[in-house]
């Protein structure tokens, strides 16, 4: 192993915060003094094109692989050693060369329901506006309610805040995870049911990215968590099924219990009118496994539901 180690981030206060966690966890499994870690191990400010873009949906402007691009080039390019995603941004496909190569313990998968006047998402008024960029988000909300007006909302955590405080929105929508790594989950009025909003593929995780040369580096094993592993590789397995991205509204969801592996998934009309979901059950399964039964069940969904990706010349704003 060779210092320093230089860990590739967004600039987002979000990043900064997931990537400091990350800095701390390598570090010390590297038995790298607490005082020299910053050091050892430093974090590199990298400003992708999705940050640079806040006035669109990243639908209209190439995708979620907008949050990853720049950052997966400086690994290549050896201008960094490692790189912080969160999971629910990046790809199916890796680029030649690079790997997922831990996966730590994951946080809160669930949505988080923000509003200045209203207690929960029940209690919302007819016709009321709510913030999101997410398709995802935007068809659950409306299959459960379709008299919302839902408006586009893009921008940093604390950007989106501020705006639900000043009532530009009655509401809005966030990853609990994010808030919690934040520490603003005071905000929160109500974490949404993972049935009706079930989540974004791998959301609540973080994707610890090398090239693949590195995959068996001494800190990896640390870092990764094998029950969150083996529950996004069925995430994953059906979010490449269904074609999941930006332009797609999908939501797939695993959890382990008992020595089983359950996995739900599901594709949205873009407007909430109609809904298709697969459930599945794996005992003791391999990461293998877990992807194939996530590809088996996306792929059923997909069969069902047909096309229901979203054209960007039709939005508005």
């Amino acid at each position: 192993m060779t210092f320093p180690l230089r860990i590739g981030t967004r600039r987002s206060k979000l990043a900064l915060a997931q990537s400091g966690m990350m800095q701390r966890a390598i570090g010390r499994a590297l038995n790298v003094p607490e005082a020299e870690i910053e050091a050892a191990v430093p974090l590199v400010e990298i400003v992708t094109t999705g940050d640079r873009i806040q006035d669109r949906r990243l639908l209209e402007v190439g995708g979620k692989a907008l949050f990853t691009k720049e950052i997966e080039e400086a690994l290549l390019a050896g201008r960094i050693d490692i790189a912080i995603h969160s999971m629910k941004d990046v790809p199916a496909e890796q680029p030649e060369g690079l790997c997922i190569a831990a996966i730590p313990e994951r946080e809160d998968a669930r949505d988080a329901f923000i509003s200045r006047d209203f207690d929960s998402f029940d209690a919302l008024p007819f016709g009321a506006r709510l913030g999101t960029a997410s398709l995802r988000r935007q068809a659950q909300a409306l299959a459960l309610r379709p008299d919302l007006k839902v408006e586009m909302l893009r921008g940093n955590i604390d950007t989106r805040l501020r705006r639900a405080a000043d009532g530009d929105f009655d509401a809005i929508l966030l990853a609990v995870s994010g808030m919690t790594r934040l520490g603003v989950t005071d905000h929160i009025r109500e974490k949404l049911s993972l049935d009706a909003f079930l989540p974004a593929p791998g959301q609540g995780a973080l994707a610890i990215q090398t090239r693949a040369a590195d995959i068996d580096e001494p800190w990896v094993a640390a870092l990764n968590h094998p029950e969150t592993a083996l529950c996004i590789a069925a995430e994953r397995g059906a979010m490449t099924a269904l074609e999941g991205s930006c332009r797609t509204a999908v939501g797939a969801y695993a959890l382990i219990a008992n020595d089983a592996l359950h996995l739900t998934t599901e594709m949205l009309s873009p407007d909430g009118s109609a809904r298709w979901r697969r459930v599945g059950d794996l005992f003791q399964p391999t990461e293998a496994d877990a992807r194939a039964m996530g590809q088996r069940l996306g792929g059923e969904v997909h069969a069902s539901a047909g096309d229901q990706e979203v054209d960007p010349a039709t939005l508005d704003g």
